[in-house]
């Protein structure tokens, strides 16, 4: 399979909030999105992490 299951983590409270799926071959990148936080109540840039 060509997709590779990841965890976004929020850059402001560092808390993992979200999991989605990206292509192994196509981002060699780290993942970074504007999601909104629960937490924190508002948009903020979430990170893949490991």
């Amino acid at each position: 399979m060509a997709r590779e299951q990841i965890t976004l983590a929020c850059t402001v409270c560092d808390r993992r909030n979200y999991s989605t799926t990206k292509n192994k071959k196509k981002g060699s990148g780290r993942l970074e999105l504007k999601k909104y936080c629960p937490f924190d109540r508002k948009h903020t840039v979430h990170k893949e992490t490991r």
